[in-house]
């Protein structure tokens, strides 16, 4: 796939190191809401010291925000609190809902709207013409793609037990790239066998790191 390519969605990367005031976040929020005919949403927000979350579940978005310059939030805050000139945008979940017979009590993020999701790949070789440099990921996309496209992945885990523990995901840290699959694939002691049919179901951009 040609870098050209990628422009054909945003590129979310592009929003790091942003706090959540900005204008540049706002107007991609506010595109993702009209992609789907809906206000824009209020976040609902997770506040730790060491990091905030903005959790959007109608549009399958979760922002992670990390604290800088010694600011270090407390829980009891609130939204309206925060210094949010003193978070910057550090990760991103991306969400794909996959439908599973068993009814979940927690909430669950719906897919995100503008897909399909183009993920620029940085290449230390720009003359390696084999090597993509973008994957373009669908609500189909299953983990025999993720793995043709990124190769083996730095660190991966997950897919123990009987089907109750958690589901496996990959890393691929020079890509910034983790990737938590879901359905029945991605479960179970076989999951690392069936994996390569999962769907994906989480995907977590963060800045790409050396190996």
């Amino acid at each position: 796939m040609s870098r050209e390519d990628s422009t054909s969605t945003p590129n979310i990367r592009d929003l790091f190191g942003n706090p959540p005031s900005s204008r540049d976040l706002a107007k991609f929020l506010v595109s993702l809401s009209a992609s789907q005919d809906k206000p824009r949403e209020e976040p609902e927000v997770h506040i730790y010291p060491d990091v905030v979350y903005f959790n959007y579940y109608s549009l399958g978005l979760s922002l992670n925000f990390t604290p800088v310059d010694g600011y270090k939030p407390q829980s009891s805050e609130g939204l309206q609190s925060l210094d949010k000139e003193r978070l910057w945008l550090s990760g991103v979940d991306v969400y794909n809902k996959i439908e599973t017979v068993q009814e979940q009590e927690k909430k669950v993020y719906d897919t995100y709207p503008l897909m399909p999701l183009i993920l620029a790949l940085p290449s230390e070789n720009t003359n390696d013409k084999t090597e993509p440099s973008a994957l373009k990921v669908t609500p189909k996309t299953t983990g025999k793609r993720f793995i043709e496209c990124l190769g083996e992945p730095d660190r991966k885990g997950g897919g123990v037990g009987r089907g109750l523990g958690p589901n496996i995901w990959c890393e691929w840290l020079k890509h910034g790239i983790m990737i938590e699959f879901g359905g029945p694939e991605a479960k179970g002691p076989k999951a690392w066998e069936t994996g390569k049919d999962a769907l994906w179901q989480c995907i977590t951009l963060f800045r790409p790191k050396d190996v």
